[in-house]
């Protein structure tokens, strides 16, 4: 196994230039005012797919070969991976099959066929959904770009770490959604690889957290996958886990984990204080600070990381619902 290094993040920069957009860094006047110090977000929920996904998935479909691209791609996701990679997959000329479990909500999966790819629900749980994209691309010989534990998509997601350095250079602290940790990672390399001092958090949900389970064991375990509020947070990290297990375990100065209501919290403080519809999983960040889980020693950067809400979800928690 090659380590991820600083390089690779620049050239998925210049890989995906054209591919994404680079997005805002907005300052929080209510979130300043609570912690006593600066804070902003980057707006991830502002990428053309709704989520920070599409970094990874077009450089990782960019570096394909031509005959690979012939062959087509297939993932598993719990949705927003998947999303993207439609996308991605469909600006660059290639088929795209995208397994889900049943957790996956409606919306996610209707967007996902919208986009042109093929859809297979399978099984209850990121698991299922991954054993059976792989024994697809066994089967029709398409290239298996997973949702994280890949060099390509951990150097796309780290082009985020690299515009927030740019847009935020006094920086002093990162809070990251944490899931199978493509994201952590890659936002944690290119932040401490050129900034060290920069304390990273990982944010998650309580239920069925696997990077943290698997952290407080020392290596991948299985967790039961259950329903969140931060869907997209679900899933496991995989027990043959070859890079961003020990990319978070190195890198991540603090995990968070947070309870339903938390969540449930940050969606009504996004949609009421910053005027942002947002899903669980991109609240986490802004849900710790409300819940003084961090004391910042100076400016922050929260990660949003995306908006692909049920809208019937939303509501029933902008009404007061806490699951």
């Amino acid at each position: 196994m090659q380590p991820i290094v600083l390089d690779q993040l620049f050239e998925a920069r210049r890989s995906i230039r054209s591919l994404v957009r680079e997005t805002p860094l907005e300052r929080s006047a209510s979130l300043s005012q609570l912690v006593g110090v600066p804070v902003w977000l980057k707006l991830e929920s502002q990428q053309a797919t709704g989520s920070f996904k599409l970094r990874g998935a077009s450089h990782a479909v960019a570096q394909l070969s031509d005959a690979q691209k012939r062959l087509g791609v297939v993932t598993a996701s719990t949705g927003n991976h998947g999303r993207a990679l439609a996308f991605a997959a469909a600006q660059q000329g290639v088929r795209a099959i995208v397994c889900l479990s049943q957790l996956v909500p409606p919306n996610k999966v209707q967007a996902i066929r919208e986009l042109g790819a093929e859809v297979v629900i399978v099984g209850h749980s990121q698991d299922d959904a991954q054993i059976e994209a792989g024994r697809i691309a066994r089967k029709q010989g398409a290239a298996f770009i997973p949702p994280f534990d890949h060099p390509h998509i951990i150097a796309g997601q780290g082009t985020l770490g690299l515009e927030i350095l740019e847009q935020c250079p006094e920086v002093a602290e990162v809070l990251v959604p944490l899931s199978g940790g493509g994201l952590f990672a890659g936002v944690a390399l290119g932040l401490k690889h050129q900034r060290s001092a920069i304390r990273v958090h990982g944010i998650s949900m309580r239920r069925g957290a696997a990077m943290h389970a698997s952290l407080e064991v020392g290596h991948p375990v299985e967790v039961e996958e259950r329903a969140s509020l931060a869907d997209s947070l679900g899933g496991g990290i995989g027990l043959n886990n070859r890079y961003t297990f020990g990319l978070v375990r190195e890198l991540a100065d603090q995990i968070h984990l947070l309870d339903e209501p938390a969540i449930a919290a940050g969606i009504r403080h996004a949609y009421h204080e910053e005027r942002l519809v947002l899903e669980g999983a991109a609240v986490v960040g802004i849900a710790a600070l409300l819940e003084r889980m961090i004391e910042p020693r100076g400016p922050v950067v929260v990660v949003v990381s995306g908006r692909n809400v049920d809208t019937a979800q939303h509501l029933r928690v902008l009404n007061g619902a806490s699951e």
